[in-house]
């Protein structure tokens, strides 16, 4: 192991005098928070890449969108399910070697995925691969390192990394469009693997001692107002809030990701060209900051359930635009859509999870909040597989619109009818 405990740590690292001063911790937990920011917009675009590779993949072999979609179905499904082992991980080894793991696994899967001829090398290499490389450089490892930075200021840093989760989208759907349009698919997935390896090292050289300590003034720092309300795994999952926070997870994100993945075919069997489909859902990645960041601020002003159901009522209307542009493709609607739509993708996490923390708050809170997280993962790889049935069984989208508005009414009712919920 290449870490100590945080406190064993933050000791050494406030003995050297590098972060024993208010001044020098706040640098260094910026640079934290960049790092993580970084990675997070690797992890997502890379993992949301997939989109636009979708439909010359299957053109190329000849697939059914249920086949190809498959793919896409298994990385978040492996995202979601390797979260708690992620953490885990994370404290018994350290940062540095999770966020190495991640980079290695994700450059071995596109490399491998570059020479793929058969769909289970595909499945194996950006479904699984991908997915738990998402995972080694997603959410979880960095909201662990910024809360020893951040302390009480946690839900500002988080709410910068959900963020990246926009600019990943924005810098790597348009970029991967290009990139397929001029060397192809193959030696698009090439670049990208040798580019995940060659941050490795960077990555290795930091000083992961370190940012691992967390501020001093924050790890020594004891809260006299907390309560640890005692809940385990097995008492939270006994409660109703446990499932209705999960259902909540699971089918909002089967109604969105059955749409997600197919959205740049949809556009372009809509009559969008293939670039302007690409940067159009790429541009999802900037309202998606705004909305993260709206949403969080009404959340201040109106209160979390009045805010939770707008933001649903959002996401229906950009569904609904949706529907109506395969009959009237232009720019007006297909922005209406990109603002509704987009702003919302994710936009609910950062108020489920303080709801999860409010309510399971104490020391195992983590472990049953990645277990309710893992609703996201399973449904966004459900919906994004039944996504690519449906328009197969239909040969359209009518059927595949109206599944996903129904999975999204689903995903809205605990916070209707949940009493936990509603206060």
């Amino acid at each position: 192991m290449d870490q100590n405990t945080p406190k064993e740590t933050s000791a050494k690292a406030g003995k050297d005098g590098v972060a024993a001063t208010p001044q020098g911790a706040v640098r260094i937990a910026l640079n934290v928070l960049a790092l993580c920011f970084t990675l997070a917009v690797l992890g997502r675009g890379l993992g949301d890449s997939f989109t636009v590779f979708l439909k010359p993949i299957s053109e190329s072999f000849g697939w059914d969108r249920a086949q190809i979609v498959s793919v896409y179905s298994l990385t978040w499904l492996a995202s979601g399910l390797t979260a708690p082992f992620v953490g885990r991980l994370f404290d018994h080894s350290g940062p540095r070697i999770v966020y190495a793991l991640g980079l290695l696994l994700l450059g071995a899967a596109f490399l491998i995925a570059a020479h793929a001829q058969h769909l289970w090398q595909f499945q194996l290499s950006i479904g699984l691969c991908v997915g738990i490389g998402v995972a080694f450089i997603g959410i979880v490892p960095n909201s662990i390192l910024l809360g020893r930075w951040f302390g009480p200021r946690l839900p500002t840093a988080m709410s910068v990394v959900y963020s990246a989760m926009g600019g990943g989208v924005l810098a790597l759907l348009p970029a991967s469009q290009l990139l397929i349009d001029h060397v192809g698919w193959r030696d698009t997935y090439q670049l990208f693997g040798f580019a995940a390896l060659g941050l490795l090292v960077p990555l290795l050289l930091l000083p992961w001692r370190l940012f691992a300590a967390g501020s001093p003034h924050v790890v020594k720092r004891s809260d006299p107002d907390f309560v640890d309300s005692g809940w385990t795994l097995i008492g939270a999952m006994r409660h109703h809030a446990f499932w209705a926070l999960f259902s909540t997870f699971f089918f909002t994100a089967v109604g969105m990701y059955s749409i997600a993945a197919q959205i740049v075919a949809y556009l372009i069997d809509a009559g969008f060209p293939p670039l302007q489909a690409a940067t159009a859902w790429g541009f999802s990645g900037v309202v998606l900051v705004f909305g993260m960041l709206g949403v969080s601020a009404l959340d201040g002003m109106i209160g979390r359930r009045p805010s939770v159901l707008l933001s649903y009522a959002i996401s229906i209307l950009g569904i609904v635009q949706l529907w109506l542009l395969q009959y009237a493709p232009n720019i007006l609607l297909l922005t209406g859509f990109v603002v509704c739509f987009g702003s919302m993708m994710g936009s609910r996490g950062p108020l489920i999870s303080a709801t999860a923390m409010r309510i399971f708050q104490g020391k195992r809170v983590g472990t049953i909040y990645g277990t309710i997280s893992i609703g996201s993962g399973l449904g966004s790889s459900v919906g994004s597989w039944s996504g690519g049935l449906i328009h197969d069984a239909t040969h359209g989208y009518n059927a595949l619109l109206a599944f996903a508005l129904a999975s999204v009414v689903l995903g809205m009712i605990p916070f209707l009818i949940v009493p936990a919920l509603r206060r």
